[in-house]
């Protein structure tokens, strides 16, 4: 049976954009997740579970991303990855699992 492939689009908010601390709470959280998850920007995907290639998207405020996910807890990984984006990336407001998206506990 095929894995559905979940999409949403959220949009950068806040005066700085997803640089380098936003890249890395977003890879963060991403990677607490077992799907596969794919950021696209401006026509390049990358896998959002690498800070790097997160970073390369140089995703300005008010830029759109489209989360894509597949897998047991897609729908999951794509919600938290949304409300991180739309928390402009409070990494206290959002959890994974009960955990912080900061990996602490």
């Amino acid at each position: 049976m095929e894995t559905p492939v979940v999409e949403r689009i959220v949009t950068v908010v806040g005066e700085h954009g997803l640089h380098l601390r936003p890249a890395e709470r977003f890879s963060r959280l991403a990677m607490s997740f077992e799907s596969e998850i794919e950021v696209v920007c401006d026509g390049v995907c990358v896998d959002a579970k690498s800070i790097i290639n997160v970073l390369t998207l140089g995703a300005a405020p008010g830029a759109e991303l489209r989360l894509k996910a597949s897998g047991a807890d897609a729908n999951e990984a794509v919600d938290a990855l949304v409300r991180l984006v739309q928390s402009d990336f409070d990494h206290q407001q959002i959890t994974s699992r009960g955990a912080a998206a900061d990996g602490s506990p």
